[in-house]
């Protein structure tokens, strides 16, 4: 099969989306399909070119001044088009989606897209605080509207296929979770003087212990509920250290809350780190922590788990399958007392024998079966697109 596949953000950027789509080209090629990605240019894309990714010029929009969108011309659309795919899978619903939409409309290729982002939980971007329900409701109607425009539809998980059957969705719905390289985060990959070194980096002290977060430093993350219950966490386990790797709009309210709660000793802000080495990182904590009630499926839980950590995270529908609570992590409700509960559990024998069984929970969450899926879905669009 000759595939395109439309994102509005392409490695080198970190984030889900991202690795989902440079995961799908290396597999998807690997089978022996012809894969080309086109996403915007951002920072560091010079450092990536390949004759498969066509990275287009781009600008910042006003409401999200960190993150750059496309601005396809006349040239994109011709190089595009006359690549002539059988299958276009959009990771947008947004500029590069609507590109791909375009694109297939002209050669007739069957679509595919496959829900992201449940963007009912980003509206505050736009809005902050204020009419912030109406815009949910445009959220959730736009939803709906792009998503029975497409031949098939991929949902990470449960969780956002039932919310797109609740919006009014009808288009035919695959449920497959991204994949990651497993291995490549195995905890046996890294050696102690490799940690150390991480740790030195990031200003870890001698025999403390990591608290561990790595993503997106924003509001929906809910990264303040971690901070806020951990002066009580020191209290209980003095030799923990919050070390949290990534960037974001909420870096200098973190920064402030950390000196506020009166724990700026015992917190780190790392900033982001490149992708290519981020197992690093994730090997040398202990506890991966998350508070977020907005991923569509979590990958960074996966990768930690993989990395032989212990994730205490809020329980919520994408982790069904994922995480069993005092098997493969811990879950706790959606509260300051249950979330320091769960962190206390993480820090004890409990969570030292959870970490030990982790990899082996993440194992099916690879790379190969995510791409073997998503291989089958565009077989069944097409089959039906003959019918």
């Amino acid at each position: 099969m000759k595939i395109g596949l439309f994102s509005d953000t392409f490695y080198p950027e970190i984030n889900g989306v991202a690795t989902s789509c440079l995961t799908l080209h290396k597999e998807l090629t690997r089978r022996g399909h012809e894969v080309h990605v086109f996403a915007p240019k951002c920072k560091g894309w010079e450092e990536n070119q390949h004759e498969t990714f066509h990275y287009i010029a781009s600008a910042p929009l006003v409401v999200l001044k960190d993150r750059n969108f496309a601005l396809p011309g006349p040239m994109t659309s011709w190089e595009a088009t006359k690549l002539d795919f059988d299958v276009v899978h959009t990771n947008s619903e947004f500029v590069m989606g609507h590109f791909g939409r375009l694109i297939a409309r002209g050669n007739g290729s069957v679509l595919v897209h496959t829900y992201h982002t449940i963007w009912e939980e980003y509206t505050y971007y736009i809005t902050h605080g204020v009419a912030d329900e109406a815009a949910r409701k445009v959220a959730r109607k736009y939803s709906q509207w792009w998503c029975n425009r497409f031949d098939r539809i991929v949902a990470p998980t449960g969780k956002t296929a039932g919310l797109l059957y609740d919006y009014g969705v009808r288009t035919p719905m695959d449920i497959v979770p991204s994949g990651m390289d497993i291995a490549r985060f195995s905890p046996a990959l890294h050696t102690q003087q490799e940690r150390a070194a991480a740790r030195a980096e990031c200003g870890v002290l001698p025999g403390e212990r990591i608290l561990l977060n790595i993503g997106r430093l924003s509001k929906e993350k809910n990264i303040e509920r971690i901070l806020r219950v951990f002066p009580a966490l020191l209290k209980v386990h003095p030799d923990v250290r919050f070390l949290i790797v990534g960037e974001g709009p909420q870096r200098e309210q973190l920064t402030q809350m950390a000196i506020e709660l009166g724990v700026a000793d015992h917190v780190t802000l790392a900033g982001p780190k490149p992708w290519e080495h981020i197992d690093r990182y994730y090997a040398m904590g202990d506890v991966f922590a998350s508070a977020s009630r907005s991923e569509t499926q979590g990958l960074t839980y996966i990768e930690a788990m993989a990395s032989g950590l212990c994730v205490c995270a809020v329980d919520d529908e994408c982790l069904r399958g994922v995480i069993e609570d005092g098997i493969s992590g811990i879950l706790t409700e959606d509260t300051d007392e249950a979330l320091l509960a769960g962190l206390i559990r993480a820090f004890s024998d409990e969570g030292k024998k959870i970490a030990k069984a982790a990899p082996r929970y993440a194992e099916p969450f690879s790379t190969e079966t995510f791409a073997s899926k998503i291989e089958a879905t565009y077989y069944t669009a097409l089959a039906d697109a003959r019918r």
